[in-house]
């Protein structure tokens, strides 16, 4: 989980730095700064988030696969005669995949993953907002603290609902041919494959345990976010972009 965690950061601040510049980018070819945001710039704003933090998010994503699924390779068969690990850590790993399948390979899954995040940071965002404006009171510009951290954890639940399908997916394409044995031709008849074999049950089998974690994430961190912005707003309304100014 090392190198995952050293991205998660960057990876939440492409995802929310994306959401909010094309929010207020949307705002001003609309009507001007300050202008009130549609429900359809909001959730057009969240697609371009998850589909941008594809890029920072895909190599960490693939390691922490490949090294989970080592582990539970080798407990699994625990007590054979067992050849020794392919990848001693996060960084051998990473490099490892970059020498065998090239800079590509640390994006294999990504065109999945991109499916995965476009669709729910758009709902992920579009859900936040919506339960903001219900549970903020007359005459307030935003809801109490109980109700932002409500509403960022049924929206972590409800993003994960809509990408939970795409997540097995990803996951599988990121380990095939990892164990020198390769299933799929590629995307779609991984899913076809998938469907075929399991049934399309299995791409909702770990929906339960995701939106279990989902909730207390979620909460934390739009609590965390709305504090932060706060702090850091030069304005009460809006973010002015910094002015140029040429000689």
């Amino acid at each position: 989980m090392s190198l995952p965690v050293t991205t998660v950061s960057m990876t939440s601040s492409v995802v929310f730095g994306m959401y909010r510049n094309c929010r207020q980018c949307l705002s001003q070819l609309r009507g001007g700064p300050g202008t009130p945001n549609t429900k359809l710039e909001i959730f057009l704003s969240g697609l371009a988030g998850g589909v941008a933090t594809v890029t920072v998010m895909s190599p960490g994503d693939i390691v922490k696969v490949r090294l989970q699924c080592q582990t539970e390779s080798l407990r699994a068969r625990k007590g054979a005669n067992l050849p020794k690990p392919k990848y001693r850590g996060p960084v051998h790993c990473l490099l490892t995949i970059v020498r065998e399948e090239g800079v590509l390979g640390l994006y294999r899954g990504a065109l999945p993953l991109m499916l995965r995040d476009g669709p729910s940071y758009a709902t992920y965002f579009l859900t936040y907002s919506t339960l903001c404006e219900w549970f903020t009171p007359t005459g307030k510009k935003g809801p109490e603290w109980t109700g932002v951290m409500l509403a960022g954890g049924v929206a972590g639940m409800t993003g994960w609902t809509v990408g939970t399908p795409m997540d097995v997916i990803k996951a599988r394409l990121q380990m095939d041919g990892a164990r020198d044995i390769k299933r799929y031709k590629g995307f779609v008849h991984c899913i076809t494959e998938t469907v075929r074999v399991e049934g399309s049950g299995v791409f909702f089998r770990s929906l339960g345990i995701n939106c279990l974690r989902a909730f207390p994430v979620n909460m934390v961190v739009f609590a965390t976010y709305e504090l932060l912005v706060g702090f850091l707003r030069t304005q009460p309304d809006t973010i002015e972009p910094p002015k140029l100014e040429f000689e």
